[in-house]
């Protein structure tokens, strides 16, 4: 009886004589064969596959490249090594018919070769024009003819329910196709980028997805594929380099085209920096200051000689308002000075000792090399 469960259930685990034996000793009566049969399969009516996504993808696939990366490592440790290379694998999306093509900062870094294969396989070396680190943003450049660019989609349209498909690359097998919904949308304080506003989504990006395009059931891009939630003993972290657990992220489309643009008109992205480093109140700070909110933020440190320190700011001072945005945190803080451009005006806003002040000060250019202090 129980050689019967295990070969049954398990036969596995049964020596290779006994299974071989049971086998033997298991006769069943078979059919003879039928060379008249002439079956008769129910088949479903034409034109009717059901639900499909073919039309948006075929939209959309033609402009999803591979990119393939080659950089210098070291061999046998940092000294006296010898110098290999290695190769890595990613994505990208043809935005211009051009030659220009988006992807990731962080797949093309360090590379000394860049190649891009196209859906329809040919492939070419690739040029960069320009790299955003702040929003893990890179625009590269191919001359290849007959190239087809993505549509743009509407990211103010975009909506928490609506499906989304992720095309790239994924562990290097080839151009793929996964599916989901956006989970939330202006993610913020995820410790990936200085600059966030992601969308979060359950279509699987893995490695190699990074710098593809996430499309609408429509087949417009939304947003570049840029990393996923990597959990390890209870800590989840951004990661471009394990598996999906079903919450990834991307680059809207809005931010994408601002930083392509300036990226290919100027080599890099100008933004906004007055030379402060600042920290968010507390309901505890709020009450010790007997400010009416936790809104703003506290000034920790001024750069010396910086507009800040120019303009009369202080440490201690906290900033309420840039020109008409009211700052509820560092993160919006961030964010609206980087849109100011370097050389204008701006009226800040803020809370001395009790009382209000209103401070001009002229902007400065945010450096790209050491992204602190804001």
């Amino acid at each position: 009886m129980m050689a019967f469960v295990i070969v049954t259930l398990k036969p596995q685990w049964m020596p290779v004589g006994l299974s071989r034996l049971t086998n033997t000793q298991s006769k069943v009566a078979t059919a003879p064969a039928d060379p008249q049969a002439n079956l008769t399969f129910k088949q479903a009516p034409a034109n009717l596959a059901g639900l499909s996504y073919n039309e948006a993808v075929s939209k959309a696939i033609p402009s999803v490249v591979r990119i393939y990366t080659t950089t210098n490592a070291t061999v046998g440790g940092t000294v006296g090594g010898t110098v290999g290379s290695d190769k890595e694998s990613g994505s990208g999306v043809i935005i211009d018919a051009q030659g220009y093509i988006v992807t990731n900062q962080h797949v093309i870094e360090g590379a000394t070769q860049i190649q891009v294969v196209l859906n329809d396989d040919r492939n070419t070396s690739a040029k960069l024009v320009g790299i955003d680190p702040d929003n893990d943003i890179a625009v590269l450049k191919i001359d290849l003819d007959n190239l087809v660019p993505i549509i743009m989609g509407r990211e103010d349209e975009l909506r928490v329910g609506d499906v989304v498909l992720a095309i790239g690359n994924p562990f290097d097998v080839g151009q793929s196709v996964s599916m989901g919904i956006v989970s939330a949308l202006h993610r913020t304080q995820m410790g990936a980028n200085t600059f966030e506003n992601f969308i979060q989504t359950d279509a699987a990006i893995n490695p190699g997805n990074s710098g593809g395009a996430l499309i609408n059931s429509n087949g417009y891009l939304v947003g570049i594929n840029e990393f996923i939630i990597n959990c390890v003993n209870d800590s989840c972290v951004g990661n471009t380099n394990n598996k999906s657990f079903g919450v990834g992220f991307a680059i809207p489309v809005s931010t994408m085209q601002q930083v392509a643009q300036e990226l290919i008109k100027t080599g890099k992205v100008s933004r906004g920096h007055i030379g402060i480093a600042s920290q968010d109140i507390t309901p505890q700070v709020a009450k010790a200051f007997n400010l009416a909110s936790a809104d703003g933020v506290i000034v920790s440190s001024v750069t010396p000689s910086g507009p800040a320190a120019q303009a009369g700011i202080q440490v201690g001072d906290i900033l309420m308002m840039i020109n008409d945005a009211r700052i509820t945190n560092v993160v919006s803080m961030v964010n609206e000075i980087a849109k100011l451009k370097p050389g204008s005006s701006a009226r800040i806003t803020l809370q001395r000792n009790g009382q209000e002040i209103l401070l001009p000060v002229t902007i400065g250019e945010r450096p790209t090399a050491n992204p602190q202090p804001n």
